[in-house]
């Protein structure tokens, strides 16, 4: 009888320690919560710096001068401009970005077979981590679009809180293309950063566990496994900043009065690929390098505390 039992299908949701059910997947969405609302609140004063420079890169020529005319200008509080839409934002968007990644890292390693998705590994991590920002950029694209209101307004002419700024922008939601003018250009942005950070952070903690830490991953502890975690996302932090920093500055310009209903494509005829690629890099390489890091240590800080063991392996 045994001889005629079905072969178990192999299903990507239990082949690790912890099986991958609605529960783990719910909180890989709150681990997600608290890696990018947290980390991306804590750095508004480099954020709003930067999204100047590349707005206003006579004015605002560099991160540190660039804070101190802020703060001539319009105080301390001036550069937590946009703190609010950013803790919000950021927290709905690292709830679809991680939670979705799990979600359809399953998914597409179970259509694809076992044998392929060990394989083919790497396509896996880019499709899902694409897939899951299409959804993350959605929720956050009307906070993100206030923020960088917020945060590039000449002082006096647009709100600086947060219900206010809401309002102001749904008011003006023609005239500012609210609430998802900037999808396209934030998917711009976003996506290929997401499958960079993805993927070269699985890619460079296999890399950890197969050269430098070669026995079992669960042998060693609990700190060594976050430290390679945070370096990996550190790593893999330093590369998203330059593969998505043309949209981000994008983005940004969108916010300026100047820009306000100009097309897309003029905007960036405009700034020029120079500006676009280079305005205000050298700050986001270090934001979004010391961001990423953060954010995959406290992620998987969050899953180790939650019983889920950390991100990756050999």
């Amino acid at each position: 009888m045994s001889a005629l039992t079905p072969p178990v299908k192999w299903d990507s949701r239990l082949a690790g320690p912890v099986p991958h059910d609605t529960s783990y997947y719910a909180k890989c969405m709150l681990g997600g919560v608290l890696a990018c609302g947290l980390t991306h609140a804590g750095i508004t004063p480099l954020d709003v710096a930067k999204c100047n420079m590349q707005v206003d890169p006579v004015k605002y020529k560099g991160l540190g001068s660039g804070l101190r005319t802020l703060i001539a200008e319009e105080g301390a509080t001036g550069i937590w401009k946009g703190v609010g839409p950013t803790l919000l934002g950021y927290s709905l968007q690292g709830m679809f970005k991680y939670g979705l990644y799990e979600v359809f890292k399953d998914t597409y390693s179970n259509l694809a077979g076992e044998e392929a998705a060990n394989k083919y590994k790497p396509f896996i991590w880019l499709a899902g981590s694409a897939s899951a920002e299409v959804f993350a950029d959605i929720a956050l694209c009307p906070l993100e679009m206030t923020k960088v209101k917020i945060q590039t307004s000449p002082v006096g002419t647009f709100p600086t809180s947060f219900g206010p700024a809401l309002a102001a922008m749904q008011a003006n939601k023609v005239e500012l293309r609210y609430p998802f003018g900037s999808l396209v250009p934030l998917w711009s942005r976003q996506i290929p950063y997401t499958m960079a950070k993805f993927f070269f952070f699985e890619k460079i903690v296999q890399l950890f566990y197969t050269h430098v830490f070669v026995e079992p991953k669960e042998t060693y502890s609990k700190p060594t496994q976050l430290g390679v975690t945070f370096a990996s996302g550190y790593l893999a932090g330093v590369v998203c900043a330059i593969v998505s920093h043309p949209a981000d500055t994008l983005v940004s310009l969108m916010g300026k009065k100047d820009n306000k209903g100009k097309p897309i494509g003029q905007i960036a005829s405009e700034a020029g690929i120079k500006t676009l690629a280079t305005k205000g890099l050298g700050t986001r390489v270090i934001m979004i390098g010391t961001l990423t890091g953060f954010q995959w240590w406290i992620y998987d800080s969050f899953k180790a505390a939650m019983g889920m063991g950390t991100t990756g392996g050999k």
